[in-house]
């Protein structure tokens, strides 16, 4: 009895680890600042923090649950959210790279929806179809979007975003940040897929193994091509919603962003070997990169130190799960 308790224990402890690591830390940063990190500024500052990197977390960790990776997010948002910058300058400003037109707000997040998805679409073709490797395919769309972003703004910041268009990500629903609902809408999006749909199954069935989903019926191409794609729209998104947020896009926009997002996903469970992950770990692992983040900032870690810590994080996370998968194996 004792030895089944135990054992249940494990599994509970395993199936959870994710959730449990997220609330030492919290109340270990809690110790830390002297529960000022508890209180409702503060929450609110790390959901819209993070929210950003949320929507870029959501589109990989359905790639990585294929057995994917994407390198290109970070300057796949970093054009997105150019473009949209373009598009939601103020009429009145003399340098705008579109003088003296207005355009409506929707567009904006429109155009930078669509080329997100064009990013991820090309990503897909060439790891579905072409065959290409994930690692190459998108390394080489990262440097693609890394130079149509330099030329699209001649290398200069995209600024004056009109107040309306601020208002998308900056405003309030009562105590809750509009971030963190848009970010909400999308982690429901991905469970219902993920979790609900034949789509969703076929998904995991391709990370598990790729041959035998085949033999299945299931077509592994398209199933490639929709997570990059869907992965495509999510980075669009967090572009539109970055350049709301901050009133502005430059060519260092979420520079770096692919590591805060697979180092997400990878502490919350999604599986580097694939057929693995759920939304909410997901989105725990974005919260507790987020309080790993301002513990460090709190502690006056230095910056540059602390891409040696998610490094390391991505590292140790991706070693016990690959240990983890070889003992089931």
């Amino acid at each position: 009895m004792n030895v089944l308790s135990g054992n249940k224990i494990k599994n509970v402890m395993s199936k959870y680890t994710t959730y449990v690591i997220f609330v030492v830390l919290f109340v270990l940063l809690g110790f830390l600042t002297g529960f000022d990190s508890w209180k409702l500024p503060s929450l609110q500052n790390l959901v819209i923090a993070e929210s950003i990197r949320a929507f870029a977390a959501l589109g990989v960790g359905v790639i990585i649950i294929t057995r994917g990776i994407d390198l290109s997010i970070g300057y796949a948002v970093c054009l997105t959210a150019s473009m949209a910058a373009s598009l939601s300058q103020s009429v009145t400003y003399e340098a705008a790279m579109y003088p003296g037109v207005d355009f409506p707000l929707f567009l904006p997040v429109l155009v930078a929806v669509l080329v997100g998805m064009l990013v991820g679409a090309v990503n897909g073709s060439l790891v579905a179809y072409a065959k290409l490797p994930p690692f190459i395919a998108t390394l080489g769309m990262m440097s693609l979007c890394r130079g149509a972003q330099l030329i699209y703004t001649n290398a200069t910041v995209v600024g004056s975003v009109k107040n309306e268009y601020k208002a998308i990500a900056q405003g309030y629903i009562g105590p809750f940040p509009l971030l963190m609902i848009y970010v909400a809408i999308a982690a429901l999006l991905v469970w219902v897929i993920l979790r609900h749909t034949r789509l969703g199954a076929n998904l995991y069935a391709i990370g598990g193994n790729p041959q035998a989903a085949r033999v299945a019926g299931i077509d592994v191409e398209k199933g490639l091509l929709f997570a990059y794609t869907f992965a495509g729209a999510m980075y669009g998104v967090a572009g539109a919603l970055q350049t709301s947020r901050l009133g502005l896009a430059n060519s260092l926009t979420a520079v770096g962003m692919e590591m805060d997002a697979i180092a997400a996903v990878t502490i919350g469970g999604v599986s580097q070997s694939g057929g693995v992950g759920t939304m909410g770990g997901m989105i725990c692992g974005v919260l507790t990169m987020g309080i790993i983040t301002y513990g460090m900032n709190f502690l006056n870690i230095n910056p540059y130190f602390q891409y040696i810590v998610k490094g390391s994080i991505i590292i140790v996370a991706v070693f016990f799960d690959m240990r983890k998968h070889s003992r089931k194996s």
